[in-house]
Order: structure tokens, then C-alpha cells, then sequence
């Protein structure tokens, strides 16, 4: 057992180092890959899925059994997370505070982020993605822009892969949304609103991180589809009713 004076952080404790190193990432959004996009997606939205689910066994430690051993965590916190924060980077997130700050972060920051690679995939796919945008400065952040939600609203007319793609990157937000809503919780569960290990204001921090969307025009564009659209997912869900009843 490692004692509370070791200098022990996230990283050590969790021995990322050598987990990371085993990462072989692949481009097949950008590339145009649409099929092998879809496919990473997904599996990425049941990881995270499964992320999701193992808040369970968290949830299953009382106040006091953390507070047992947390002298013996150090400054190690959740907080050190710069794996996560490569992730967040690489959906888009900027506004990171400057003790996050590093060579990697900031090697992705100036990298196009997910959505990004999404809008050369829908060029490539016939659609007129405004030219301005594919060659924005990918070190700052996303705003949502009226006339790339026109037409990702053409994309949703079209029922083809590049749909089914924007919306694999929403079950991949929507999942990112959940794992954040659902380990504030486990955080307020088991500290309630003292700080975290790692210095931060811990659930206070927790709540200004976990609003923001990371693919803000693929939501905005749902205000913009069509009636007849809207129309035809009620048909489909009637069928699905009629289906499971008979």
C-alpha cells in the first residue's frame, strides 16, 4: 500500500502510461470512411454506455468507506484526468483551465476536432458545406452557425449514411452528457461538496463542465427538419407499436 506521502497523481495511480501507449487511433471519418465511421462510432457509444453502467458499482461505497482511505489517494483526483481531456479536445472543447494545459492538449486543440472531420466527410459526400468552415482556425471553439444547420437539415431529407453518421455523433454526445450528469452525482453521493482530492471545488466544478454539448448544430438542426420528416418518424414508431403488439 502506497502511503499518503508517496508522490503519488492519476496517472501513476492508474498506470495510464502504459494503457495509453496501446492506443492505435485511425482517421475514417475524415477520410471519407463513412462505413468504417459508422462503425467506430457506435462502438465508442457502447463504451461509453458501459462507462455509464459502472457508475453502479460506485454508487455502492458509503461516505465513510471513502473517507477511509481517501488520505492515502494523495493529490491523485479524477481531476488529473488528461486522457479525458484529450477526448473533450478532440470533440471540440477549448475553454480548458490553464493548469490543464500541456503539449499533448495542445497538439489536439490544433488538430480539426470531431465535427470538423464531419463537415469534410459531408463535402466529399455532395454536400455544400460552406468553404469558410472546413478551413476555420481549429483552436477555437465552435460557434453554431445558422447556415451549416440548413444544411445538415439537408442531410436529415437525405436517409443515406452521412444521416446515419451525424446521428451515431449524437448518441456519441449524448452519452458523453450522461457519463457527466451521472458522475456528478456519484461525486455529490459520496462527498457531498467538499473539495476533490486533486484541489478542485469537486461537484461545483463537475456542474459548470458537463452543459455544454459538444456537437451544439446536429442538435440545433432537429428545430429545422420538416414536418414531413417529423411524419415519417411518427409512422415508423407506429409500425414498431403495431409490430410489438401483434
Amino acid at each position: 500500500m502506497t502511503s499518503a506521502g508517496d508522490d503519488l497523481n492519476y496517472m501513476s495511480y492508474l498506470r495510464l502510461e502504459g494503457l495509453l501507449s496501446c492506443q492505435r487511433p485511425q482517421a475514417r471519418l475524415e477520410a471519407g470512411n463513412g462505413g468504417g465511421a459508422l462503425a467506430t462510432a457506435r462502438r465508442i457509444a457502447k463504451i461509453l454506455k458501459t462507462a455509464v453502467g459502472q457508475m453502479d458499482i460506485l454508487e455502492t461505497m458509503r461516505p465513510r468507506q471513502f473517507a477511509s482511505f481517501r488520505a492515502v489517494l494523495g493529490s491523485a483526483s479524477g481531476f488529473q484526468s488528461y486522457q479525458f481531456r484529450y477526448i473533450e479536445a478532440a470533440y471540440g472543447r477549448r475553454d480548458f483551465p490553464s493548469p490543464m494545459a500541456d503539449a499533448n492538449l495542445d497538439a489536439i486543440t490544433r488538430r480539426r476536432p470531431v465535427f470538423g472531420s464531419l463537415l469534410c466527410f459531408l463535402r466529399a459526400s455532395g454536400f455544400s458545406v460552406p468553404l469558410d468552415l472546413l478551413d476555420r482556425d481549429p483552436r477555437l471553439a465552435w460557434d453554431a452557425d445558422e447556415r451549416l444547420q440548413a444544411m445538415l437539415a439537408e442531410v436529415y431529407a437525405d436517409s443515406s449514411t452521412p444521416e446515419e453518421v451525424c446521428e451515431a455523433l449524437i448518441d456519441l454526445d449524448e452519452g458523453i452528457q450522461e457519463w457527466w450528469s451521472r458522475y456528478l452525482k456519484v461525486v455529490e453521493r459520496i462527498i457531498g461538496l467538499r473539495p476533490g482530492t486533486g484541489g478542485s471545488v469537486g461537484a461545483a466544478y463537475l456542474c459548470t463542465t458537463r452543459s455544454n454539448p459538444c456537437f451544439p448544430d446536429l442538435w440545433a438542426t432537429r428545430s429545422r427538419l420538416s414536418p414531413a420528416l417529423t411524419r415519417n418518424v411518427h409512422d415508423d414508431l407506429a409500425l414498431i407499436v403495431i409490430m410489438e403488439s401483434s
